[in-house]
């Protein structure tokens, strides 16, 4: 394992998110983990903060697994981790997981919640990210073929989900692609200036929405791009104005002037027309000059580039550590400072640099001492506060990692430990993907407080369906597998295990031998049932500490 940290005297300074000149930041050479740990480690010099001690073996391996592979590690898993006396075991553990067909899996349920799981169940695009995730296809390729992939080609066209979910309302459009690539909610800049932030003026809300106000739906459900169109507002004053194409940055796209008759436009017109209503239509044309191509062209250019790469930047941080270096991640202007501005500027230009490779940022944070810290405060006076990121914070499972994570728990654990490390188990994670889907469907994320609806609570009380697969007795099963052990303080050992990756404490062995010595009169079984629902239904269980 790490050691631990040195105390190291630099500084963070605050500034706004722009604020950071490349000068200033730590060599490009640096490798993530040690960049990280070190605008953090000056961070906790500045605040005087004393950072919580790493989290134990069996949490770290916990902690990774769910974070890369959307399960609980099994048994196998978290004593070979425990076990290992390899200096480079932590390394391994990471390769390994972003290496196996878990992690695609895992990191496309994660790309589809954030792009379209609250729009649309849409199969396809599902199937495209997953695809996208095995060969580790980069940011930038994804936002671009959202953005102006081809209907023509079959590998991109599902892209377009994206764009088609929102096509209807040109709010959503403007909005979301905002939001969700670059970071920056500009809804509050439609009808006025932005009362808050001077950053964001009615120009930048309606700048972005000239690129997708000639979009559209065709009757055939493919999209398409009008020849012509801008956005006419009225500013606070009341003056009509002309939008401009224009980027976040206040960079500006010209449309080259064009000639055409009057029988041209109406001609042009009436194409598009028939496009919205007549599915025998043929294809529709391309303009010559595309909108949402000279958005992807601008965001992605070297001068603007900066709102795209710290965007995707602060999400996987979030993901990962539970909170945004920019809270909240759509929040991102220069009246909302990021906790560690040159963190950010760092992982951001590391991130472009890279080819805007996920993957890589990935390693890197989780390989970092820092995503290692335990979520349990051991120092005196007030615990610090989550910006310093000095205490992991505790997350709540997504429901797919939650469904996953209880089929896991409840299999056979020398089976699912064998299966893991077996050239079977991508077909074995496939057929676990989808037992999961009907119960992922059923569970809600809760929100800040941490409260489940009434539905939920009675969704795991009275549901038999779901009892009677978690709970069966078999050779396949955990009951099964319990049942054969004689010794109860084994029983509730290896119960532990299987389920929160941890040895249970004196005070849980106490109480579990003492609710087996007196339910296994009616039954053994059923006692043992009762035990693993508990535990299977445990806050701890959902939750990745």
């Amino acid at each position: 394992m790490k050691s631990c940290w040195p105390v190291l005297c630099a500084l963070l300074v605050v500034s706004a998110v722009s604020a950071v000149s490349a000068a200033e930041l730590l060599p490009a050479e640096k490798p993530i983990n040690e960049a990280i740990d070190h605008y953090l480690r000056a961070g906790w010099v500045e605040a005087k903060v004393k950072p919580a001690p790493q989290v134990s073996r069996a949490g770290l391996v916990r902690r990774m697994t769910l974070d890369l592979a959307g399960r609980i590690p099994t048994v196998g898993e978290t004593r070979a981790f425990v076990d290992s006396s390899s200096p480079s075991r932590w390394t391994a553990l990471a390769d390994r997981l972003l290496g196996s067909p878990d992690f695609a899996y895992h990191h496309r349920n994660q790309l589809d919640l954030l792009l379209l799981a609250t729009k649309k169940n849409d199969g396809e695009f599902r199937k495209y990210l997953l695809q996208a995730a095995r060969e580790n296809r980069t940011w930038d390729v994804l936002f671009r073929q959202m953005m102006i992939g081809s209907e023509a080609n079959a590998a991109e066209k599902p892209a377009l989900a994206f764009l088609k979910a929102r096509a209807g309302s040109l709010d959503d459009l403007t909005n979301d692609t905002s939001v969700l690539f670059f970071g920056v909610n500009v809804s509050c800049a439609k009808c006025h200036d932005h009362p808050l932030v001077d950053d964001w003026k009615q120009d930048h809300f309606y700048g972005m929405a000239s690129f997708f106000t000639r979009t559209y739906l065709t009757k055939k459900n493919t999209l398409a791009e009008k020849y012509s169109g801008l956005i006419k507002f009225k500013t606070t004053e009341g003056k009509e104005k002309q939008s401009r194409f224009m980027f976040l940055t206040g960079a500006e796209v010209s449309e080259p002037k064009q000639k055409k008759t009057p029988e041209q436009r109406k001609a042009e017109d009436a194409e598009v027309k028939r496009q919205i209503k007549d599915p025998k239509a043929p294809a529709a044309k391309v303009p010559g000059f595309s909108p949402r191509a000279k958005l992807v062209e601008v965001a992605l250019g070297a001068k603007d580039r900066q709102f795209f790469s710290r965007a995707i930047v602060n999400r996987i941080w979030l993901r990962l550590m539970g909170r945004g270096i920019v809270e909240p991640p759509d929040q991102m202007h220069s009246a909302n400072s990021p906790s560690h501005p040159e963190l950010l500027e760092w992982l951001a230009r590391d991130l472009a640099e890279s080819g805007y490779d996920l993957k890589r940022l990935i390693r890197g944070i989780v390989l970092s001492d820092a995503y290692a810290i335990s979520s349990r405060f051991a120092g005196e006076g007030e615990m610090p506060g989550a910006e310093t990121f000095a205490v992991a914070s505790v997350r709540v499972l997504t429901p797919r990692q939650y469904s996953l994570s209880l089929l896991v728990a409840s299999a056979n654990p020398d089976q699912a430990s064998q299966q893991v490390l077996s050239a079977e188990w991508a077909k074995r994670r496939e057929q676990l993907e989808n037992e999961s889907n009907g119960l992922a469907g059923q569970i809600e994320l809760p929100g800040v407080n941490f409260q489940v609806s009434v539905d939920e609570a009675l969704l795991f009380s009275n549901n038999d369906k779901i009892q009677n697969s978690l709970l069966k007795d078999s050779t396949e099963s955990l009951v099964g597998t319990l049942k054969s052990i004689s010794d109860r303080r084994q029983l509730i050992g290896r119960a532990f295990e299987a389920m929160l990756s941890r040895a249970p404490d004196a005070d849980e062995v106490a109480v579990f031998e003492a609710f087996l010595t007196k339910r296994e009169k009616a039954g053994r079984v059923a006692a043992i049932q009762q035990m693993v629902w508990a535990l299977l239904t445990s806050p701890e269980l959902r939750f990745n500490y």
